[in-house]
């Protein structure tokens, strides 16, 4: 199948100019610029009342921006109703008709429109979403993914410059979520037409997505490529959304060159200048990261094994969770009273049991560090917009 659009022109870029959302007191999303490339799988990620599905729903426009400007390439298409909009949007819930079968759900759009001759771009679209011998049957006789799939086919069908989805996986199970992960990036990279995303599910983000927004009470906290913002976080939030990360209070000591020296729980660790987004003045407050499977575990009887230049602390083990692939250790340390650490379950040490005094150790570049004045848990709101 041809690709649906060119990815070297910009009419499927998705431009919001200075836009937001208020509903009477409250700010559901402050105002906002953001550009989704032509071609690209963008995520909106986020926790529910982030702000993510009103800011699709205005790029869709199921929502009137309070202010601002929504552009598909370089058409205004602010005030315009949804269907007139070259976009389509794929939800949840995946709305099929249950009296027709797979085909004619997926014919539906074409026939709309009057377009007589569906037969080609009907099957061209279910061979596309692997369904093809699946044409005939009742949406009820599919099983959930399939299901999914019928509803994308249905999408792209009419040829939209964007296609929209508003956590399309969140009714499936795990292990077919994880399936569906990459059947949606393989259709998307096929038609190479823009995706926004949305999701709260930091996996399905990091998984699908060249480009995530991580959104945090009505604002993008951070842009970036998936491994750029888990390995570089900017803000606390980011840090903690993104996976589990460590952060210990420390005081700055000394910088010198590319090096950051602080001072935690009578020690010292050091980090890299360019992975600190905090202020570094002697003295300064910082809140040093570093991730789980970033570091090592060893025994306090192996002190002395642990090669020169790393970061380390002392501890003692609290608990313990197998979890297959690997373990869990959840540390009392002086530099913080509950560091996280992943071991892989590979030539374990049967002394690593709560109660050992242990040594955790790290690479000092995998070492990244955050403006203390930040709340660690800020920003997580339970209420959805």
């Amino acid at each position: 199948m041809t690709d649906v659009t060119n990815k070297n022109d910009n009419t499927g870029d998705v431009r919001l100019t200075g836009i937001s959302k208020t509903y009477g007191s409250f700010t559901a999303v402050h105002p906002l610029d953001l550009t989704v490339p032509q071609g690209s799988f963008f995520a909106l990620l986020g926790a529910s009342g982030c702000g993510k599905t009103t800011t699709l729903r205005m790029i869709a426009g199921l929502e009137e921006p309070t202010s601002g400007t929504v552009f598909l390439g370089d058409q205004d298409v602010t005030r315009l109703p949804p269907y007139k909009r070259p976009v389509n949007t794929v939800f949840q819930s995946y709305a099929l008709f249950p009296h027709l079968d797979i085909f004619e759900n997926v014919a539906f759009g074409l026939r709309r429109r009057g377009i007589k001759s569906v037969k080609k771009q009907v099957e061209e679209m279910l061979e596309l979403v692997q369904l093809g011998e699946q044409a005939r049957k009742k949406p009820h006789q599919l099983s959930g993914g399939q299901q999914q799939r019928v509803a994308v086919a249905r999408a792209l069908i009419n040829h939209p410059k964007v296609l929209l989805l508003d956590e399309p996986l969140g009714a499936l199970d795990l292990k077919l979520r994880r399936q569906m992960q990459l059947e949606l990036k393989r259709i998307q990279t096929e038609v190479g037409i823009t995706f926004v995303h949305v999701t709260h599910d930091q996996e399905e983000a990091m998984t699908m997505a060249d480009t995530v927004a991580v959104m945090n009470a009505g604002r993008v906290e951070q842009l970036g490529a998936p491994a750029d913002l888990y390995e570089n976080p900017r803000t606390t939030f980011v840090a903690n959304f993104l996976g589990t990360s460590n952060l210990i209070e420390a005081e700055v000591d000394t910088k010198s060159g590319d090096e950051i020296v602080v001072k935690a729980g009578g020690g010292k660790l050091s980090l890299p200048s360019e992975r600190c987004s905090a202020a570094t003045t002697t003295g300064g407050k910082v809140l040093v990261g570093v991730r789980p499977e970033k570091i090592s575990l060893a025994h306090a009887d192996d002190a002395g094994e642990i090669p020169e230049g790393r970061n380390r602390v002392t501890g003692k083990i609290a608990d313990a969770s197998f979890i297959g692939v690997s373990t869990q250790y959840i540390i009392d340390s002086p530099v913080c009273p509950e560091l996280a650490v992943y071991v892989q379950n590979v030539d374990r040490d049967a002394r690593l049991v709560p109660g050992a005094d242990v040594v955790l150790h790290w690479n000092p570049a995998h070492t990244f560090g955050l403006d203390a004045a930040q709340d660690i848990d800020a920003g997580i709101q339970e209420e959805a917009v």
